[in-house]
């Protein structure tokens, strides 16, 4: 093997291994398995038709999923979820229930959250994925200003 080769192999095996180790410390996040565990192993949680889930953690700053935002309210996430609620107004007692059992369940993951050593805030995230998923287009994610 010539000279030119055998360096042109060495920088790219190098490149390679620089993307891999790149790629491997972003998927490698134990700490946000746990505390996924943490959330899928609560029994109050559990029960909830969506769970609620760490998508990062990042400097002391938790990041949850949520199903709602200022661009995908409440209220059309619950007619997902209870289907009996479709074309309710907001102000209907069952969708007023509804709404109040959400905000007490992201409540409770949030407080989860907040309970860890490592965590001094809670950012949320709309969760655009489930949402495809249940058939909605939702705008695109990025962290909500609701804290």
């Amino acid at each position: 093997m010539d000279s030119f080769t055998r360096n042109y192999t060495i920088v790219l095996v190098a490149i390679l291994l620089g993307l891999l180790a790149w790629w491997g410390s972003s998927v490698w996040q134990p700490r946000v398995w746990e505390l996924n565990d943490l959330l899928e192993a609560d029994a109050e949680l559990a029960d909830y038709p969506y769970q609620f889930r760490l998508v990062r953690l990042d400097g002391g700053v938790a990041t949850l999923s949520t199903p709602r935002s200022f661009q995908f309210p409440a209220v059309r996430f619950l007619q997902l979820i209870h289907p009996e609620l479709a074309g309710q107004s907001q102000d209907d007692p069952g969708m007023m229930a509804a709404q109040q059992d959400l905000i007490d369940h992201q409540k409770r993951a949030q407080g989860l959250m907040l309970a860890q050593p490592d965590v001094q805030r809670v950012d949320w995230e709309l969760d655009v994925k489930w949402l495809s998923d249940h058939g909605v287009h939702a705008p695109s994610a990025g962290s909500s200003a609701m804290r």
